[in-house]
């Protein structure tokens, strides 16, 4: 569904101002080498943060505690 919006408004955009969609479609692929690096540090955080929380709550599970999920 996320595709089929994107398409639709990409040919909404190419209708309405096409040098802005053709520049839209050149610079795609830059931004999305531009975001890579953001991508990996997000999933290199959130990796972390799920091993201390998991490490701060051991001992809690270890006596007998429910993981609670979020």
């Amino acid at each position: 569904m996320k595709t089929l919006t994107t398409l639709l408004l990409f040919c909404l955009l190419w209708v309405l101002c096409w040098p802005l969609a053709v520049l839209a479609l050149l610079l795609w692929p830059l931004v999305w080498l531009v975001s890579l690096p953001l991508r990996l540090v997000g999933i290199t955080l959130e990796a972390v943060f799920g091993f201390l929380r998991a490490l701060l709550t051991l001992p809690a599970r270890l006596l007998g505690g429910t993981a609670t999920a979020s």
